[in-house]
């Protein structure tokens, strides 16, 4: 059924009260900072994603790359949306302890799902506004809307040099959704002044230069990215992926203002264990349906564990003592995988480890003979 057109008296309340009526629907589920703003077309965010795509700076992203048009535009989330409610809710937990024997490392974000409470925030809003007669709806880790760049708008941080959003006295440790709506709430007219000034410890601290300018990510080179999509990983890129197996933190670990005052804002008290660490032999060792089951709620290119596998294997043979039985054990299995990805990562590990004699002496496929002839 569609939502009744607003009446007047249910326009009339839609002014500062209404919009702390909203934020307070929010503060059950972690939600700490909130703003609106209006529901034109995202025109920089726009030119800014047009620009990446001409300069081949999206190394094959979809999301919000995918159909500028319609994640820049509110307009195209919901017909005669006129303001956007925006929610952050910060992510920010203690870290655990790692595991014995090798472990890879875990973005902070995905430690646990910090999305879900924030949907069911988004959602208390969306109902409340369809309750009064308008049209609601959320948006959280969705290409309809780049969150980011309305986040920016509604007033609730600025844009640092690394391409996060920066909250003033927070920090950049924070999921961001938002609600598009057909309510006429009052919108932010002042955008949060630059706080990095001369700073550029994010642009020095990447380990691989994958910040090009200010607020410029070369995908190509971004270890969260690379991380993600599928193929092989560029054997360059492979040391410096370190321990990390999915995500990177390092442009935010160094980032002044997040380091001073992240610890002011943390996320509540997960109900699942969050997973910062990863024991890779197990993930090496496990079932699919293992990793699926563990780790499935991540982002995986077309639902398929062998991109993690492929992630545990340069972790693998970025921290793991190739004198170790069950490593050699593992890496002598990869070199011989059915898989022709996993088997060239193998090859790569058993060579960074010194673990030449179970190297093969061929291979059918040329991603595998590359990886042979590179490491002779």
């Amino acid at each position: 059924m569609r939502p009744a057109e607003p009446t007047p008296a249910a326009i009339a309340v839609t002014d500062a009260g209404y919009v702390a009526e909203l934020t307070a629907l929010t503060s059950p589920f972690g939600v700490s900072h909130t703003g609106v703003a209006a529901a034109d077309v995202l025109s920089r965010a726009r030119t800014e994603i047009e620009q990446r795509l001409a300069d081949d700076l999206v190394n094959g992203m979809k999301f919000t790359f995918k159909n500028p048009a319609r994640s820049t535009d509110p307009q195209k989330a919901v017909q005669g949306a006129r303001s956007v409610f925006v929610a952050a809710r910060p992510y920010l937990l203690a870290e655990p302890p790692p595991p014995a024997g090798p472990s890879g490392r875990v973005g902070r974000y995905a430690w646990v799902d910090h999305y879900a409470p924030l949907r069911e925030a988004l959602w208390a809003v969306a109902h409340r506004l369809r309750a009064d007669g308008f049209k609601a709806v959320p948006f959280a880790d969705d290409n309809s809307i780049v969150d980011r760049e309305v986040a920016h708008r509604a007033g609730i941080g600025w844009f640092g040099k690394n391409a996060n959003l920066l909250i003033p006295g927070a920090g950049s440790w924070f999921v961001l959704g938002c609600v598009v709506t057909t309510a006429a709430l009052p919108c932010n007219e002042s955008p949060v002044d630059d706080g990095c000034g001369g700073c550029r410890r994010c642009l020095d601290a990447c380990p691989t230069g994958a910040i090009i300018q200010p607020g410029v990510i070369d995908a190509r080179r971004c270890l969260a990215w690379v991380l993600q999509k599928p193929g092989i990983i560029p054997r360059e890129m492979r040391a410096a992926v370190g321990d990390r197996i999915y995500g990177c933190d390092d442009c935010q670990d160094v980032c002044p203002p997040t380091v001073r005052f992240g610890g002011r804002y943390r996320a509540s008290s997960p109900e699942q264990v969050p997973t910062a660490w990863l024991p890779v032999l197990r993930l090496l060792t496990g079932s699919d349906d293992d990793v699926m089951a563990a780790w499935g709620r991540w982002y995986l290119a077309d639902r398929d564990p062998r991109w993690v596998r492929r992630n545990a294997l340069v972790v693998l043979a970025n921290v793991a003592d190739g004198a170790d039985a069950e490593v050699q054990r593992v890496v002598a299995d990869y070199v011989s995988h059915d898989d022709p990805t996993l088997r060239a990562h193998a090859v790569w590990a058993a060579h960074r480890l010194g673990l030449h004699h179970l190297m093969p002496a061929t291979d059918p496929h040329p991603d595998v003979q590359l990886e042979l002839q590179s490491a002779r």
